[in-house]
Order: structure tokens, then sequence, then C-alpha cells
């Protein structure tokens, strides 16, 4: 559904994008992960078709974004849905008129079943009764709800997610991870998920691509990853899974990681 092929990308003569290539697979999740500053936000807009590469190219089922203009980028674009890190609701409307924006701007569906639509999407996000507030009277996790709510509203085919759990409490993130499994089981969308949240994110995903320096370093199974040998891979995973101990269990916890085909006991 999504390949990416040799992508280079530079910022004032400095080269971000080293030659990424990798595919995901029709239904598949992938998570991106990867130090701060090293182009997955970047690479995710390339998917998007909200930035051009210097070089290469990114197919979308079997479709150049680069060389797509007009109705045809637009129509592509149609089958994408974008979840933004800081949820991007609109301040000045309610989160029922947030979750039914892209319904009234790109169809003609009648409004009762626009807000039959709606309704549906804010009771699988568990926002029924916040559909009348504004997002300043709502939590950063429900903010983040609304927001997978929106992007959902149209049955996307593919998801993009750029840090879907940044700024939340460890306990409202893994409840945001969880949403976007218990809907990716529901819709079977593609999915490219940019995240921190290792080890966690391998409970929800098929595939993980890690981004280091530029380059693609490791693309494979939760599991493979575990036991790459492949030492800024494991430098990477063992200080992540360090940091949860010692956010969320203490010194000398058990975790364990359970991916989507069998759990591992760190």
């Amino acid at each position: 559904m999504i390949k990416i092929e040799q992508i280079h990308k530079s910022f004032n003569g400095t080269e971000v994008l080293k030659g990424i290539t990798f595919e995901v697979e029709k239904g598949e999740v992938v998570a991106l992960i990867g130090r701060s500053g090293y182009g997955k936000s970047v690479l995710l807009k390339h998917v998007a078709g909200l930035m051009r590469p210097n070089r290469g190219r990114v197919l979308v089922d079997g479709q150049d974004m680069n060389t797509l203009r007009g109705k045809e980028l637009h129509k592509l674009r149609s089958r994408l849905g974008f979840l933004f890190q800081s949820g991007a609701l609109f301040d000045s409307m309610t989160i029922f008129d947030n979750v039914a924006f892209p319904l009234k701007e790109k169809t003609k569906l009648p409004e009762n079943e626009i807000r039959e639509k709606v309704m549906y999407e804010l009771e699988q996000v568990g926002l029924t009764e916040s559909r009348d507030k504004y997002p300043s009277q709502i939590s950063g996790g429900m903010v983040r709800r609304a927001s997978i709510a929106r992007a959902l509203i149209e049955e996307p085919e593919i998801m993009l997610i750029d840090e879907p759990t940044t700024g939340l409490d460890p306990v409202t993130g893994q409840t945001i991870l969880n949403l976007i499994d218990s809907c990716h089981d529901r819709l079977h969308f593609t999915g490219i998920v940019v995240t921190h949240e290792i080890p966690k994110i391998f409970e929800i995903v098929d595939k993980v691509a890690m981004l280091h320096e530029g380059v693609i370093l490791f693309f494979g199974t939760p599991e493979e990853i575990m036991k790459a040998e492949e030492p800024a891979v494991k430098t990477f995973i063992s200080g992540s899974i360090e940091w949860l101990r010692d956010l969320e269990c203490g010194p000398d916890p058990i975790i364990h990681i359970h991916t989507k085909r069998r759990p591992h006991t760190i």
C-alpha cells in the first residue's frame, strides 16, 4: 500500500533523509521510531504529500505522490487520515463540530446522516458526553481521542499518526495506543505511527522501522527488533525500556511486552 523508495531530503544544505526505503503492506501498521531530530515527522509528511523529496519517490497504492497534481492528488489524499501530535482541533468549534468538519467540507451528506456518523465515532472514542464542549474544556487525552474520531470520520484506508501520546501521562498514553489498536481492528487501515512509546507500541504494530542518522537502520517485526544485535538498535531499545522502568515500575520490575504475536518478558 505504501512504498518508500530512496527518499532524500535536505534543509538549508543539511541532509536529513539519506535514502529511505521500506514498504508497508495493505492492512499493516508500522511503528517509525528513532531519536528526536532524525526526521521521523519529515518522512511522514512525505507520505502524506505535504513535502516533496529532493530525490526518490513515495508510492501510495501504486501512485507516485510526487507526480500527482490537482484533482488526482486531492483524490489520493482523500484516502488518507492524518493525526497530528497536537491534535490540531479548531478551538472555536465544539467537539461535535470538529469531528463533523471533514464531512461538512468534503461531502454533500444530509445533516441527519452527518450527525449519525459523528455520534457513532464519538461513541467509539468515549466522548459522547463531551460533544458540546470546546477543546479548551476537555483534557489532553480527550483532545487526542477527538482528533482520532475526526481523522477516522471518513473511514480512511491509510492512517498517518504523528506522536499520538506526546505530553500525556503514561496511563493516558496507553489508553490512546489501545484506542488506535481497536480502531485498526474495526477499520483495517494501513498505518504508520511515529512514536517514542517503546516498548508499548510493539503491542499494536506489525513491523518496526528505526530511523537513525538519515537511514532506516532496522526494519522488521517487534520480536526481531527485541533480538537485534546492531549496537545502535540495542542501545536505543534498552535505553527506552530503562526509562519506562524508572517512570512506571520502580528499580526492579518485570515488564511483559505483548506483541501481536507473543509476549516477551524483560
